[in-house]
C-alpha cells in the first residue's frame, strides 16, 4: 500500500489498463469489504438514506423537484463515500478497523483537498436541479401551471414524453462527466497529498484511457443506483457500501506506483 507522501507531482502515480473482466472482480471485492465490515458500510450508507428522504421531502408534491433530486442525488454520493474508500484501504493493509481511527480520518480530510471537491459536488448539484427546472419549462410551457401533483396525465403527453427524454439525456451526460471527474480523485486524495485539480484531470485521464470499461462502470453504478432507490432508498443501505468499496478496487487498478 502507498501512504501519503508530499513529494508532489512526481509522486503521482501511472495510468493502467482495465479490463471488463476486472468490473466484475472490483464488484466482487466490494462485496467482500462490505461483508467484511458491514457496521462501517450501514453506518455510511444511512447517510445516503437519510439524505434521500430529505430531499424527497423538500420535493414533496412537486414531480419536477422530485424527478430531478432522484436523478441528481446519486452524483452527491462519492464526497460521502470517503469513509468508505478509507474502510477498504485499512481492510487492505490489515490495518485494524476501529471507529475512532476511521472517523478520524474521514474528520481530518476536512483541512485537505477532499472539501474542495465536495464544493464542486453542491455546486454540480444545484447547476442540475436548475437545469432540471429549466428544462422542464421549456418543454412544458403553459401545460406547468397544471398541478401535476395530482395529476400525472400531462407527463404522458407527447410534450412530457420529450422532456422526461431530455432530462434522462442531459442527467446521464452531466453524471457522467462528475464521474469521470471524481471516480479516482477521491480515493487518490484520500491516499496521497495531491491537489484536487490534479486529481479531477487525472481522473479524466484514467477515464478516457480506459473509456469502455469506465462506461461499463459507471452504467453498473448507475443501474444499481437506481434500482436502489427505488424501495424508498432503502436499497441503497447496501448497495452504496457495495459501490463505495468496489470505487476503492477500481482505483487501484487504474493508478498504480512506478517506483
Amino acid at each position: 500500500m502507498t501512504t501519503k507522501d508530499d513529494t508532489g507531482p512526481a509522486s503521482l502515480p501511472q495510468i493502467g489498463r482495465l479490463t471488463l473482466r476486472e468490473v466484475w472482480t472490483c464488484l466482487q471485492k466490494g462485496v467482500v469489504d462490505f461483508r467484511r465490515a458491514p457496521i462501517f458500510g450501514l453506518f455510511f450508507s444511512a447517510v445516503y438514506v437519510v439524505g434521500g428522504f430529505v430531499l424527497l421531502w423538500i420535493g414533496a408534491g412537486h414531480v419536477t423537484w422530485t424527478l430531478a433530486t432522484a436523478l441528481g442525488f446519486p452524483l452527491a454520493a462519492p464526497f460521502a463515500a470517503v469513509g468508505l474508500y478509507e474502510v477498504s484501504r485499512r481492510l487492505e493493509a490489515d490495518l485494524p478497523l476501529v471507529w475512532r481511527d476511521v472517523l478520524g480520518v474521514v474528520w481530518a480530510e476536512r483541512g485537505r483537498q477532499i472539501p474542495w471537491m465536495g464544493a464542486i459536488i453542491v455546486f454540480y448539484f444545484l447547476f442540475w436541479t436548475f437545469l432540471a427546472h429549466m428544462i422542464f419549462a421549456l418543454f412544458m410551457g403553459l401545460s406547468a401551471i397544471t398541478n401535476i401533483s395530482t395529476d400525472l396525465s400531462i407527463l404522458w403527453t407527447a410534450a412530457g414524453l420529450r422532456m422526461i427524454a431530455a432530462e434522462v439525456v442531459v442527467g446521464a451526460a452531466l453524471a457522467f462527466l462528475l464521474f469521470s471527474l471524481t471516480v479516482v480523485s477521491l480515493p487518490l486524495l484520500l491516499e496521497r497529498e495531491v491537489d484536487f485539480v490534479t486529481a479531477m484531470i487525472l481522473s479524466v485521464q484514467v477515464v478516457m484511457q480506459n473509456l469502455w470499461v469506465m462506461l461499463v462502470w459507471a452504467a453498473v453504478i448507475a443501474a444499481l443506483t437506481l434500482l436502489a432507490l427505488v424501495p424508498w432508498f432503502l436499497g441503497l443501505v447496501v448497495a452504496l457500501p457495495v459501490l463505495g468499496h468496489a470505487t476503492w478496487h477500481i482505483y487501484r487498478r487504474a493508478l498504480y506506483d512506478p517506483r
